[in-house]
């Protein structure tokens, strides 16, 4: 456990940031199993790679949290599968804007309360978010 004093709002934005990446790692593995089709093998690897990198990053964000004294969640964000490939990767892209979003206010506020290891962590994920987007976004494009 820390003495570094951080506040109420930096540890909810953690805890929001672990609900997310556990939501998006059983979403995006689930749509990696159930899909198929000529499409979908060509996104099928790339779904259960980033699912892993998502899990990964909970982890990295809970033990930052319970460092800083916090309880990390257990609960995700609701899961969406969706019923179409078109309809599974457009919300994954929107999942992704939506973690960039919620990254680059915990790394303001972070900044904001003087934590460079939160703000370093935080950095290092919203470039795999960046890139998620990215080929969430070029998938579109294909489909």
């Amino acid at each position: 456990m820390s003495n570094t004093k951080v506040s109420a709002q930096l540890l909810d934005l953690l805890n929001k940031a672990i609900a997310r990446e556990i939501q998006v790692s059983i979403q995006y593995m689930w749509q990696h199993v159930q899909w198929r089709g000529v499409k979908g093998f060509a996104v099928q690897d790339e779904l259960k790679k980033i699912a892993i990198t998502e899990m990964k990053h909970a982890e990295a964000i809970a033990e930052r949290l319970f460092y800083l004294g916090g309880i990390p969640t257990t609960k995700p964000e609701p899961i969406f599968i969706g019923e179409t490939l078109k309809e599974m990767i457009e919300q994954d892209k929107k999942d992704e804007e939506g973690a960039i979003q919620l990254y680059k206010q915990t790394i303001e506020v972070a900044r904001k309360e003087g934590d460079e290891t939160t703000k370093r962590l935080f950095r290092q994920i919203l470039s795999d978010e960046e890139e998620h987007h990215d080929t969430f976004t070029s998938l579109l494009e294909e489909i």
